[in-house]
């Protein structure tokens, strides 16, 4: 827990600057936070538009272009902040999960900084990142609360039960929803990335035209299973083609995003619910899609439970978010030496 006499007594006269990297995947970011909640920077390099040419993300691919970007992604963050080396309290960076190559890079450079300008390091943890981009817009949030981590390759419900101390309460069995959603945006022909592309189609088309599974784990309530509705999802596609029956992607895009949607919201409000919990948060590249923004917001009034949710900008892989969580391990008395190294399978609340 942190001790809240410390921080103020650390923040009264001058302001924590920490200056976020991140680089677990196909963004380059970095930004200068204040305390943990005010962004004066949040410099982000998308490789997107290079990897949709493969359909995903291509790891080797992504190091050699987050080596490219780096240091320029670095000194624009530092520049449109304002602020000097001297100006830095500490240096946040990912140092997993994620891609080993790409973790590798931003891990080194944030090292090499450190090293060269006397600063200290703390290593974050990429999914405590997007859990503290809640904190960079909403400044009544403090723990306890729950949060839905939704992204690419992360499902999980996480209590907050403190200031850097986080408690799994379910997880994805198999595929993560933003992983279902590529290969689902895959499997009728919008491409990557899927989650936006879908989510975009899905408005189009009736949510309640295919009845898709929506699997329930036996003993294990608040865990996820989207490998059964992916599957069903080409199945009914195969089923029309060797048919010959023509079919709506539209609606298999709503009926499918329905089905994600519906399990996401119910099982993290009932979490919520269930441990007491008055807030429900949600966080990662999922928290983007506006029907389940939406849907959450509507479960938890419906139950007495204030929503939050960050921006648009906060909700896919930025330097803020590391900054963010970066400070709360800062204060928390958390430091790292030249020894950090890459973790791409590191288990939330590793420390």
């Amino acid at each position: 827990m942190i001790d809240q006499a410390v921080v103020k007594n650390e923040t009264m006269n001058r302001e924590v600057k920490i200056l976020g990297i991140e680089s677990s995947c196909d963004e380059t970011a970095a930004a200068v936070v204040v305390n943990g909640r005010k962004v004066l920077s949040n410099v982000i390099f998308s490789q997107v538009p290079l990897h949709t040419l493969y359909g995903g993300v291509v790891p080797e691919i992504a190091s050699r272009k987050h080596i490219e970007k780096i240091n320029q992604v670095i000194r624009k963050a530092m520049s449109d902040a304002g602020c000097g080396w001297e100006d830095i309290d500490a240096i946040a960076v990912t140092y997993g999960p994620g891609l080993v190559g790409p973790l590798l890079v931003g891990v080194g450079a944030a090292k090499a900084i450190a090293y060269a300008k006397h600063i200290p390091l703390v290593g974050v943890h990429h999914i405590e990142g997007h859990i503290s981009a809640n904190f960079i817009e909403h400044p009544e949030l403090v723990p306890p609360f729950m949060c839905l981590v939704a992204s690419g390759g992360h499902s999980h419900i996480v209590l907050v039960e403190d200031y850097g101390k986080y408690r799994i309460i379910g997880q994805t069995h198999d595929d993560a929803a933003g992983e279902a959603f590529d290969k689902v945006a895959r499997a009728i022909g919008l491409g990557y990335p899927g989650g936006p592309k879908v989510d975009k189609l899905a408005r189009e088309g009736d949510p309640h035209a295919i009845e898709f599974p929506r699997a329930v784990i036996e003993g294990s309530p608040y865990d996820f299973s989207f490998s059964g509705l992916k599957s069903a999802v080409l199945n009914y596609l195969n089923g029309c083609e060797m048919k010959h029956i023509s079919y709506n992607k539209a609606d298999v895009a709503a009926s499918f995003q329905q089905a994600v949607i519906d399990v996401l919201s119910e099982r993290a409000v009932k979490a919520a619910k269930d441990h007491g919990v008055k807030t429900l948060a949600l966080a990662g590249g999922v928290a983007a899609n506006t029907g389940l923004r939406e849907a959450m917001k509507e479960r938890a009034a419906a139950e007495g439970i204030t929503f939050v949710c960050p921006s648009f900008i906060f909700c896919t892989d930025n330097g803020a978010m590391i900054g963010a969580a970066g400070y709360i391990d800062y204060m928390r008395g958390i430091r790292d030496d030249l020894t950090l190294n890459a973790v791409p399978g590191l288990p939330i609340g590793a420390r």
